[in-house]
């Protein structure tokens, strides 16, 4: 078990909030975290159990009568009838750390924890690891306020082999454990997704296509969605590309990246750009195998860029904070791959792909610095090159290597 960043926020959180909620997709490691951290304080009780899930649908009042003790109630999607016992269960006796909850679907359980528990719980996302959770850092990662102070920046004792890491992504089984075969691995992870979160919604009618669908979007992670070119693609309507987008998104699939929207006096472009949260699972939907494939191929920068992106996403999530993260692309082709506001100040990453950084490569982040001023804080460009050094206009260069702190 690496040490998961998480933990810090998780004790602040039970010390504090009579329930948290554990939300992350499948297999990103939330009930190993949970007994390894509160397996001696809390009992545990899974709800994916059949026997177990019977007995809390058939009788929810009962159910939680029974439990006299601080318990973890593992995927608690599957019985949302719970939600409202549990909350006079608070109600009766408001004492901090009562119930831990845990669930893989996001787009069921917070529409019932918003209704039943509001004000009553702490809401904490797990995902797979971050690249400093990954090489076994995540009890001394840095937050993103931190890792950005570039000049503080330790010494850095992790090695860090960047095609491993795309290839098999972030997910603690595959990434702990080189025994485990990536593709045995992806092709049951993307069955057991299709066959038991999908298709328990009911809104999927054709697993078949929905999974083409998966793939056309992993094909487009790190680009701004077009969604009406992937619905044609694929053909469906896109009222249905739409919905199935938002199944992906609330699985914890893909992230939507948001424009940057204040107003700047600048014409923006207004969609999203999409990113799979697992570079893992993307460049294996994709048909990347090998360290030659991926590192000579056209996708490289669409995956690196993606791994940047949603280390970024991770690791305000693992800190307990809301994530503030957006990009912005406007009509005169000024464009920021990442853009991290913080107390105020836009901090703007752009993400190279190349070993070779040139002066060129900072004319959008010397631009952005001109064109808004003092709302600019760190202008920086991440790279794979492996040297820290400062480029013309102020904008300072961090390699890849830097997330690993």
């Amino acid at each position: 078990m690496k040490p998961r960043t998480l933990s810090r926020a998780l004790n602040t959180a039970i010390k504090t909030f009579p329930a948290v909620v554990l939300t992350g997709p499948r297999q990103s490691g939330k009930t190993t975290l949970l007994k390894l951290q509160f397996g001696k304080t809390h009992q545990y009780l899974s709800l994916e159990n059949p026997d177990v899930r019977l007995r809390a649908k058939n009788d929810p009042a009962g159910f939680i009568g029974q439990i006299t003790k601080p318990s973890i109630l593992d995927e608690i999607q599957y019985v949302p009838e719970l939600l409202p016992y549990i909350k006079t269960a608070i109600d009766d006796r408001r004492k901090p750390g009562t119930w831990i909850l845990t669930g893989s679907q996001n787009f069921v359980l917070m529409q019932n924890v918003s209704q039943s528990l509001a004000g009553r719980a702490a809401i904490l996302s797990l995902q797979p690891f971050s690249v400093s959770e990954r090489v076994g850092n995540g009890k001394n990662s840095f937050s993103v306020t931190n890792l950005l102070q570039a000049y503080k920046r330790p010494r850095i004792k992790h090695k860090f082999n960047l095609a491993e890491t795309i290839l098999r992504g972030n997910y603690p089984e595959i990434a702990a454990n080189r025994n485990v075969d990536r593709s045995l691995w992806c092709g049951s992870y993307i069955t057991t997704y299709l066959e038991r979160d999908v298709r328990n919604l009911k809104q999927v009618g054709d697993l078949r296509q929905y999974e083409i669908f998966l793939r056309a979007c992993a094909a487009r992670t790190g680009q701004i969605l077009d969604l009406s070119s992937i619905a044609r693609e694929i053909g469906v309507s896109f009222t249905t590309a739409k919905r199935w987008l938002s199944l992906l998104e609330t699985g914890y699939q893909i992230l939507l990246l948001s424009p940057y929207y204040k107003n700047i006096g600048k014409r923006l472009v207004k969609r999203p750009k999409i990113y799979f949260t697992d570079t893992g699972l993307a460049s294996y939907l994709l048909g990347i195998h090998t360290a030659e494939n991926l590192l000579s191929g056209p996708l490289i920068g669409p995956l690196f860029e993606t791994l940047v992106v949603t280390d970024f996403w991770k690791r305000f999530l693992h800190h307990g904070q809301t994530p503030s993260i957006y990009y912005l692309r406007t009509q005169d082709d000024l464009e920021v791959d990442l853009i991290i506001e913080l107390e105020n100040k836009l901090n703007l990453i752009e993400i190279k792909s190349t070993a070779t950084i040139k002066p060129e490569h900072a004319a959008s982040l010397v631009k952005a610095k001109r064109d808004f001023g003092g709302a600019i804080g760190k202008t920086i460009i991440i790279s794979r090159a492996p040297d820290k050094f400062t480029l013309g206009g102020g904008v300072d260069h961090l390699p890849i290597s830097t997330l690993l702190i």
